[in-house]
């Protein structure tokens, strides 16, 4: 028999029992389905990290406490938020040019979680201690005040700037600028609101408020030391050499003789961008596994439901035979039923995929507020496709070899 007979045969086979094909394949649908929205949030998300990370600029360095983690499960990087390696003579230190000649700003960071209030309304925010330099990074906008000076960062002024979810919660529609809020029992007089930005991966800027780091650090958190410090080369091609030189002065200053002995570590964009793309391969990769258990589910489904086809159909196999049937024909034609199926699966699951990754990104952009870009993944329906109709010839392969070597008498004869 050609395989245009038997494709046609096998067809017809699954038409005549339409309600159990389409609850046969519902179990590929949903596992390649679950690959292709698992792949493409992965990688909307991957894109939405990395471009957060690239708008700090590619001649941007971050100074971090701490030895370098050797890996995700090092300790160490628990060490980076309590480490107190980096303090102020370190922040001067890499201001002279003597030193750094290539660095053109630094910005020292400290950070920490506590409660904003205003008459007797309160709401819980990330305090971050900085300079105006963040305004620049982030690339943020005021729309009312100023960003607090140098003056300031000098005087440890009580002042601060809080995004528009802060200024919502705690004085609604009333004007904030100019008002006292208390942080830590103490006033701080709001000189500006940021511009509303919009939730991100990394740090959601309406939702925080900043002060001087010498405030936050005198007053907020009590400590003398930095948690970041961020730097910026003065050109693009100089960021090796910049890296060099601060390595080299803050190991002077700690008495560092051994590198392995450093109790810092530098990070460039490249460096974090590596970094983001390895977790969130990793956790794609993982969550896509745990999806693809769903189609040897149905892989089993479907070997169940073909050997129940087998039995119900015993007289059509021995007629066939009797007829001139061979067990090729026989075998190819029921693992032609079970690899249409799965086909049919693998396709349907990646047209249901893209339609609710496409909702996903629609509603993360739209509603949400996130810069997420919709991304199919090719090479997830190329894998869901291949494995569905892999799952399909190999779980198909027992039944039919059951269905092919019947005796044409018996099969005749049952009832």
């Amino acid at each position: 028999m050609k395989f245009k007979n038997s494709f046609k045969t096998a067809i017809t086979g699954l038409r005549t029992n339409k309600s159990r094909s389409f609850l046969t394949i519902l179990g590929i649908v949903i596992g390649v389905t679950a690959i292709i929205v698992m792949m493409a949030v992965g990688q909307g998300a991957q894109n939405l990290i990395l471009n957060q990370i690239k708008a700090l600029g590619s001649k941007t360095l971050i100074i971090i406490p701490g030895r370098e983690p050797k890996g995700p499960m090092d300790p160490s990087i628990v060490e980076t938020f309590f480490k107190d390696s980096l303090k102020e003579r370190d922040v001067e230190a890499l201001k002279q040019k003597t030193n750094v000649p290539t660095l053109a700003k630094i910005m020292p960071l400290v950070f920490g979680v506590d409660t904003v209030a205003y008459e007797g309304e309160t709401y819980r925010t990330t305090i971050f201690g900085t300079t105006d330099l963040v305004i620049q990074l982030y690339e943020l906008n005021l729309v009312q005040g100023s960003f607090f000076s140098d003056n300031d960062i000098r005087a440890r002024a009580d002042v601060v700037v809080i995004g528009p979810r802060v200024k919502e919660k705690l004085f609604g529609l009333s004007d904030a600028l100019g008002e006292k809020v208390k942080i830590k029992g103490r006033n701080f007089r709001v000189i500006g609101i940021l511009e509303k930005k919009g939730p991100g991966s990394l740090v959601n800027f309406d939702e925080v408020a900043f002060v001087p780091y010498t405030t936050a650090q005198l007053y907020i958190l009590g400590i003398k030391h930095f948690h970041r410090v961020v730097v910026e080369a003065d050109k693009e091609e100089n960021i090796t050499q910049t890296v060099n030189d601060i390595t080299t002065t803050l190991r002077n200053l700690h008495n560092i003789t051994n590198p392995d002995k450093d109790d810092f570590s530098i990070e460039t964009q490249v460096d974090i961008a590596n970094k983001v793309s390895v977790i969130t391969n990793v956790l794609t990769l993982f969550l896509t596994a745990i999806a693809a258990i769903s189609l040897l589910v149905g892989g089993v489904g479907i070997m169940n439901i073909m050997l129940v086809s087998v039995t119900e159909r015993t007289r059509e196999i021995g007629l066939r035979k009797a007829l001139g049937a061979t067990d090729k024909n026989i075998m190819s034609q029921f693992l032609l039923e079970a690899v249409t199926l799965t086909a049919i699966g693998g396709i349907a699951g990646i047209i249901l995929g893209a339609g609710l990754s496409f909702a996903t990104a629609l509603i993360l952009s739209k509603v949400v507020g996130l810069s997420w870009q919709f991304t199919f993944p090719v090479e997830a329906a190329v894998l869901g496709f291949g494995v569905s109709a892999a799952i399909g010839l190999v779980f198909g392969l027992y039944p039919a070899r059951q269905a092919a070597i019947k005796n044409p008498i018996d099969a005749l004869r049952y009832e």
